[in-house]
C-alpha cells in the first residue's frame, strides 16, 4: 500500500486540534501501541492521539484521508490476532479517554456508551440498576474493541455475541462523515443492517464513536456443576447431548487436564485434574434450576463422568470463574519466557467432538504442547500453544498445527475465528472460508474506504 510519510505539519494539525496533552510521539507510548496481548508486534506508529468526541475523530480522519495517512483504532490492547496493530505506521486513535456512559435507559434495557468504556467497569456501574451487558470476553476489553471484533465469550450460548446486543451505532467514515445506524427498537426490517456490517469489521470500514447496547436483567438464581471425565471425548459428547436434549445453560465451558493443572498450580483451586465441564444455569427460581441440573447429571453419567460437583457456593463459583477468565494469564505465568499461538475455531455443535479429537491428534502428531479450553456450548474451541518463537523448528511445527486445525474447522462448516477476529493472524484463511464472497467484502471496503487508510492490512490476505 502506498501511504504518505507522516510529517511535522501533520503532527502540528493534531496538536492544534486536541491539545499537546492528548497527542504523543514519545517512544514509550509508541511501543505500547505496537504490540498486543499475544505479543504480536509491528512497526511503531508515528503518533498516538486520544480523542474525546466524535467531531475530533471526524477531523482527524478527514485530514488523514486527504493526506493518505493510515489510521488505526485502539481500545485496551487486549486483542490477540494483531487486530489493532498499526502495520503501516501512521496515526493510532486510542479511545481510552472517550469512556463515558452517556445514558442508562433501564426501563428499555439499554445503555448508550462511548467506545472507550471498559466492559467490566460498565457492568459494575449497571449492576445498581439490576442490569448487565451479556457478552463476556473475559479480559476487561473496551466496548469499541468488542464491537470491532464481534467479541463473545462464556455467555454466548444464552445471550449471543456482541452483534446480537448492539442496537445503534454512531460511526465516523474515512471522509469524516458522521453517520448513525440502527434504532432503539429491539427489532427492525428496515433497509440494510448497517449495524451488523460495522460490528466485526475491525475498524476497517469506519470508526465507532458511540453505541447503544441491549442489556439483560441480572439473574436472581444460578445453578452450577463441575463435572470431570476420564477423557476429553466423553466431555465433548456430553456437550452435544446436552444441547440436543434442549437444555439451555448460561455457560458451558470445556477445560482439558493440562489447563486444570495450570489453574491449580497458579490459582490454588484444588480441582480434580481431569478434563472438566463447567456448567451454569440461571433463572428466577430454584426448582427449575434443580430440574436442569438433575437432567444434566443424568447425561453426564451416561457419558462416563467420574465426578459431579453441583450446588457450588457463590464464593467458590466466583473463584472458579475468575480462574477461567484468567486462564491465559495463568498459562503465561506457568510458561515464563514463552510466546503463544492461540487458535480460535468454531464449528457446528454436531461436529464439536470430532473437532476436538482432530485438534488433539494434530498436537500429538507434531509433538507440541497445547492447552484446550473453549466455549463448548456454542462449538468454540481455543487451543493455546506456548513455545519459543525464535526457534525455527517450533515455528514450523506451530504453523503446521495452526494450518491443519483451522482448515479442518472450515471443512466442517465452521470458521477460522470464532470470536477473536481476523486481524493479521487469520488473513491467510479468508479465501478458504469465504470463497467468492470475499470479493464482495473487498468491494464494500473499497466503497467506504477507497484510499484504504482505515486499519490497513487486516482481514484481507
Amino acid at each position: 500500500m502506498n501511504f504518505n510519510v507522516f510529517t511535522q505539519k501533520d503532527l502540528g494539525f493534531l496538536t492544534n486540534l486536541v491539545g499537546e496533552e492528548r497527542v504523543s510521539t514519545g517512544q514509550s507510548y509508541l511501543e505500547l501501541h505496537s504490540v498486543d496481548e499475544a505479543n504480536n508486534k509491528c512497526p511503531l506508529p508515528d503518533a498516538v492521539v486520544w480523542p474525546k468526541k466524535a467531531e475530533e475523530v471526524s477531523s482527524i480522519l478527514k485530514m488523514a484521508n486527504e493526506r493518505m495517512i493510515p489510521v488505526t483504532p485502539w481500545g485496551a490492547g487486549t486483542s490477540i490476532e494483531g487486530n489493532p496493530l498499526p502495520l503501516y505506521k501512521g496515526i493510532i486513535l486510542d479511545f481510552q479517554q472517550m469512556d463515558e456512559i452517556l445514558a442508562v435507559r433501564s426501563e428499555s434495557f439499554q445503555v448508550d456508551v462511548q467506545p472507550g468504556v471498559k466492559y467490566q467497569d460498565m457492568n459494575k456501574a449497571l449492576s445498581r440498576y439490576g442490569l448487565f451487558f451479556a457478552p463476556d470476553p473475559g479480559a476487561n476489553a473496551t466496548i469499541g474493541g468488542m464491537i470491532g471484533n464481534n467479541a463473545s465469550g462464556i455467555r454466548t450460548i444464552k445471550y449471543g455475541s456482541t452483534k446480537d446486543n448492539v442496537l445503534k451505532l454512531e460511526v465516523v467514515l474515512p471522509t469524516g462523515e458522521i453517520i448513525r445506524t440502527g434504532t432503539f427498537a429491539h427489532k427492525t426490517s428496515s433497509g440494510y443492517d448497517l449495524v451488523r456490517l460495522f460490528v466485526g469489521s475491525e475498524g476497517t470500514l469506519g470508526i465507532v464513536t458511540e453505541a447503544t447496547l441491549r442489556l439483560a436483567g441480572i439473574p436472581e438464581k444460578f445453578g452450577v456443576a463441575l463435572v470431570t471425565f476420564e477423557s476429553v471425548e466423553d466431555a465433548t459428547n456430553t456437550v452435544y447431548e446436552m444441547i440436543g436434549a434442549g437444555l439451555e445453560p448460561a455457560a458451558l465451558e470445556l477445560l482439558d487436564q493440562a489447563t486444570i493443572e495450570v489453574i491449580n498450580q497458579e490459582a490454588h483451586l484444588g480441582m480434580i485434574e481431569k478434563p472438566t465441564l463447567f456448567i451454569e444455569f440461571t433463572g428466577a427460581n430454584e426448582a427449575s434450576l434443580k430440574e436442569d441440573l438433575n437432567q444434566t447429571k443424568g447425561i453426564c453419567r451416561t457419558n462416563h463422568s467420574v465426578n459431579v460437583e453441583s450446588g457450588i457456593g457463590r464464593d467458590e463459583r466466583a473463584r472458579i470463574w475468575e480462574a477461567r477468565h484468567q486462564a491465559f494469564e495463568l498459562m503465561k505465568r506457568n510458561n515464563p519466557g514463552r510466546s503463544f499461538l492461540i487458535i480460535d475455531t468454531a464449528v457446528p455443535i454436531s461436529e464439536y467432538p470430532q473437532m476436538v479429537r482432530f485438534a488433539r491428534e494434530t498436537i500429538k502428531k507434531y509433538e507440541t504442547k497445547g492447552y484446550f479450553l473453549g466455549h463448548a456450548g456454542d462449538g468454540n474451541l481455543h487451543l493455546v500453544i506456548p513455545g519459543d518463537f525464535n526457534d525455527p523448528d517450533f515455528i514450523l511445527k506451530k504453523d503446521k498445527v495452526n494450518g491443519e486445525i483451522v482448515s479442518h474447522a472450515i471443512s466442517l462448516g465452521g470458521t477460522a475465528t470464532g470470536e477473536h477476529g481476523v486481524g493479521i493472524g487469520k488473513r491467510q484463511f479468508m479465501i478458504q472460508e469465504h470463497g467468492e464472497s470475499l470479493q464482495v467484502m473487498k468491494r464494500i471496503k473499497q466503497l467506504l474506504d477507497p484510499n484504504g487508510i482505515l486499519n490497513p492490512g487486516k482481514i484481507f490476505p
